[in-house]
């Protein structure tokens, strides 16, 4: 028995296949090409299917779970990822199922990969046995789902939790979903990486832009990166307290790519949390890292689709050397 998974994201498109033990037998990986045309994503996808399909694994493929950037609509099937937009009502579970290489009466199981994530830090991670918990992914975008009773709770579409889109600022900078001063735009790799530009901050020579190299001059005390990672903690902060107030958190676990900075961000969070989160029943609240790092979202699609399938899930997975 094989469980199959796939994680759409802004910056990566990846694939994985689950044995029955646990183990990560196989994983495929392509960048996004995320302001291409909805064919060439469409594209990406396959390939990443093809070179799962190609493992001899496949052939004992049971399920198929599907974590993509939201927002998603699990009951039709479509994707609508705002940093991916080409895909608006995109019919990816169709596009998914239809390819020559999925077996005949698997239908792919799709949910908000931050809700995959969720999933997964539930099961495995570190919100293991938590009884309400907020699990957040800091990439490319900001998501996020919901432990509500001890149950992960994807909501009606598949898109609760998504945290990323709660409005922090409310004369803040235009986000793409339409709304103003959303958190993703203010604690996004992209954000982050954008205001240190902003404030003069330059990434060593030959090197990206990005908040990997934010999060090292932050860590080398740059003033500027330092200041780009505050203000994505505060609206992480912010954010996470409102959350809180809503449905009394136990727990916020934080993964994704600019969550591997580690405490460049989860201190100043921290920090401003206790600025934030001031009721009585809010004080209490735990933030810490996700326990699974990146692959998070692979291991909570699969186990998600092996649930749906009401087939067990898979053990505890382990990476193949």
């Amino acid at each position: 028995m094989v469980y199959g998974a796939l994680d759409i994201g802004g910056t990566k498109i990846a694939g994985a296949l689950v044995d029955a033990d646990g183990r990560l037998v196989a994983r495929a990986q392509r960048p996004t090409p995320a302001r291409e045309s909805a064919e060439v994503l469409a594209d990406v996808v396959s390939q990443v299917v093809e070179e799962l399909a190609a493992h001899p694994a496949w052939t004992a493929l049971s399920c198929l779970g599907i974590g993509s950037a939201g927002p998603v609509d699990t009951v039709a099937g479509t994707v609508s990822p705002v940093n991916i937009p080409a895909w608006r009502a995109f019919p990816l579970v169709e596009r998914v199922m239809t390819h020559p290489a999925v077996p005949a009466g698997i239908r792919p199981v799709l949910v908000g990969d931050a809700v995959a994530m969720t999933a997964a830090e539930h099961w495995l991670g570190a919100a293991r046995g938590a009884t309400n918990a907020l699990c957040m992914v800091v990439s490319t975008g900001v998501g996020g789902g919901l432990v509500l009773g001890g149950t992960v709770h994807p909501g009606t579409t598949g898109n609760a939790g998504h945290i990323g889109h709660i409005t922090v600022d409310q004369h803040g900078p235009l986000c793409p979903c339409g709304a103003r001063g959303c958190v993703e735009r203010f604690a996004s790799g992209t954000a982050i990486a954008a205001h240190a530009l902003e404030a003069g901050w330059t990434p060593p020579p030959g090197a990206p832009a990005t908040a990997r190299e934010v999060a090292a001059a932050a860590r080398a005390g740059d003033a500027r990166a330092l200041d780009a990672f505050d203000r994505a903690a505060r609206a992480l902060a912010a954010a996470v307290a409102a959350t809180a107030a809503l449905v009394e958190l136990d727990l916020v676990v934080i993964g994704g790519g600019v969550a591997q900075s580690g405490d460049t961000l989860l201190t100043p969070l921290r920090h401003h949390l206790a600025s934030y989160a001031v009721l009585d029943f809010t004080r209490t609240v735990r933030v810490l890292p996700a326990a699974l790092a990146l692959d998070a979202g692979l291991i909570g699609a699969a186990a998600i689709a092996a649930a749906d399938s009401r087939l067990p899930p898979p053990a505890l997975p382990r990476r193949v050397s």
